[in-house]
């Protein structure tokens, strides 16, 4: 007998203990619809097996796959038997279990030091672990020196491989199929560094009550989103939005006409294009500097997309389609005050369990003209036109509760608004987008000066339960006579994540939206505006969901005279 042969022989007794730890069900004959699961084999994807032609394979070239992902493998080399919390001297593979680590180091356990004996394994993994056994096996056969060796060692270990040598095979066929499809998706993909995400909203909707209804129809809307989200490092992103749409809002209508607000305007409204053309309505860029997160906006930037807005399933990614209805429930109005391009940047405070919790600061400039270089106007350019500035102070309380305060300063020129988009990419602009025409309608013979002082709160006392609400408040000076007016806006809601289904919410909002009280100059109203709604968000799949809801609107325009206003509509929203 060789010497090779010999030393390769006073291992054997590592591959029979490697025997004892299979049970019965290991080693049944493999099912040809098996998965190998990314539980159970760190670094290799989730596959579906094919059919494939078994052939004879070596352990070198098992190696070279096997191998594979090994950098990012969940398992640690254990160099004692006591370093498993969950392996008592009692198991019945105790004795097996402790030759293979303590005496061949062939085994190795969880980061959490368990060792999961009891779990049931496939006999793909159970030829995965005997390769990596005969991979200590040669490490051992130059140093072994012992000379004790039996012929039933031999066979066993003859036996073993060819027991498996099938299901090697096998494996390495899988993976040889594996490579050649990510091979074909790699050189027939769109791109290394863009995916795509969609989102199509369709909604049927109708307003109720007295003159309001008689003034509006029953209409059938849409808006479609399709945001190419690119990535050069990993960490940073560029979204490139393209919109359209047809949606409109509806009209409300008092004893004296049409009455000039924004109350119960919806989020899927916000964008529309008004026929469907296609635009580019969101050019942002996000990506870390140090501990630093920085935003930066040409086209379309809004205060919410950088920070906390505290409004858990209302508020769905800047006016989406799986939140709440109306803009107002959806966030909180201080975040509406401007837009356009701009900077912001968000910067952690402390760090978590430390005495500053997860708390951050966070600060944005937003100006909606910054495209326009004219001298002539006001309102153009960076710095010499409309713009909005924002400070806000992020505090949470591990995951359960969070606290922001916000302050906002703007600028308008004459006849601007206080509550809009505030980006000439969007068709809103010029076009309130909360509240009442009393909170919003700037001077209109001069420029006036906004600062707005804001909280919000969200509290999850359970995972079935969430509360969050916001109060705000704006003072406005104008350089006119007669300009300066103040507003108010606060609500609360209350929402419940997996009503009925998992992946459904059934949502509650009420507060008042934007008003202002005796404002000189403007028609007369001093009632406050209250906003009811309610909504069910139904998942029918992870990527299609219906969400039926009615908004109620009491004394529209901020005046009682006003008949209430309710608006319903069902809303089913596509994602991809």
């Amino acid at each position: 007998m060789s010497n090779l042969l010999w030393k390769s022989l006073v291992v054997s007794p590592a591959v029979l203990g490697a025997t004892l730890l299979v049970s019965t069900t290991a080693i049944a004959a493999p099912s040809t619809t098996t998965e190998v699961s990314a539980a159970k084999q760190p670094g290799v994807a989730e596959v579906s097996q094919q059919p494939e032609i078994l052939a004879q394979t070596t352990i070198d070239q098992v190696n070279r796959y096997s191998n594979e992902g090994n950098q990012n493998n969940s398992q640690s080399q254990v160099t004692s038997v006591s370093q498993f919390s969950d392996v008592q001297p009692t198991d019945w593979a105790f004795q097996a279990l402790q030759s293979l680590v303590e005496r061949y180091g062939c085994i190795a356990g969880y980061p959490n030091a368990t060792y999961r004996g009891n779990r049931a394994l496939t006999r793909y993994e159970f030829a995965a672990g005997l390769n990596a056994c005969l991979d200590r096996v040669n490490e051992l056969i130059a140093t072994a020196t012992a000379d004790l060796v039996t012929k039933q060692d031999l066979a066993t270990l003859q036996r073993l491989q060819e027991e498996f040598s099938a299901e090697l095979a096998t494996l390495r066929g899988r993976v040889d199929s594996l490579e050649a499809r990510t091979a074909e998706l790699e050189a027939n993909q769109f791109s290394t560094t863009t995916k795509l995400v969609g989102e199509a909203i369709f909604a049927v909707s109708d307003a109720f009550g007295g003159n309001t209804g008689d003034a509006n129809n029953t209409v059938f809307q849409d808006r479609v989103r399709l945001d190419l989200q690119t990535s050069f490092t990993g960490r940073d992103v560029l979204h490139t939005r393209l919109a359209a749409g047809n949606a409109n809002a509806f009209s409300l209508v008092g004893d004296a006409g049409a009455i000039n607000t924004a109350e119960g305007t919806q989020t899927f409204e916000v964008g529309s294009t008004g026929n469907n053309s296609v635009k580019i309505d969101r050019l942002t860029y996000e990506a870390p500097i140090g501990p630093a997160q920085v935003y930066l906006a040409a086209s379309g930037g809004r205060h919410s997309h950088y920070a906390a807005v505290n409004n858990p399933y209302f508020f769905d990614n800047t006016d989406g389609g799986n939140g709440a209805l109306s803009t107002f429930a959806s966030e909180s109005p201080i975040y509406r005050i401007g837009g356009g391009a701009g900077i912001a940047l968000n910067l952690p405070l402390g760090k978590s369990g430390g005495i500053l919790g997860n708390s951050s600061i966070t600060a944005g400039y937003l100006a909606s003209q910054a495209n326009d270089p004219g001298i002539t106007s006001l309102s153009s350019g960076l710095t010499n036109g409309n713009y909005a500035a924002l400070g806000q102070l992020n505090f949470s309380v591990g995951d359960r509760l969070a606290l922001a305060a916000t302050y906002v300063h703007g600028y308008n020129a004459a006849g601007g608004l206080l509550f809009n988009s505030g980006s000439t990419s969007d068709a809103t602009f010029g076009e309130t987008l909360v509240g009442t025409g009393q909170a919003n309608a700037l001077s209109t013979t001069s420029a006036s000066s906004t600062n707005s002082y804001g909280v919000s709160a969200a509290f999850r006392p359970s995972d079935k339960l969430s509360v969050s609400g916001f109060v705000s408040y704006h003072d406005v000076t104008g350089f006119g006579a007669g300009d300066d007016y103040e507003a108010w806006s606060y609500g609360v809601g209350v929402a419940l994540p997996d009503f009925g289904k998992k992946g459904n919410v059934l949502g509650v909002f009420a507060g008042a939206e934007p008003y202002a009280f005796n404002r000189v100059g403007v028609a007369a109203g001093n009632d406050i505006p209250y906003h009811f709604e309610g909504f069910y968000k139904y998942r029918v799949s992870d990527n299609i969901s219906v969400t039926p809801g009615v908004i109620w609107l009491t004394s529209p325009g901020q005046n009682s005279d006003n008949d209430d206003a309710i608006i319903g509509t069902l809303r089913t929203t596509f994602t991809f």
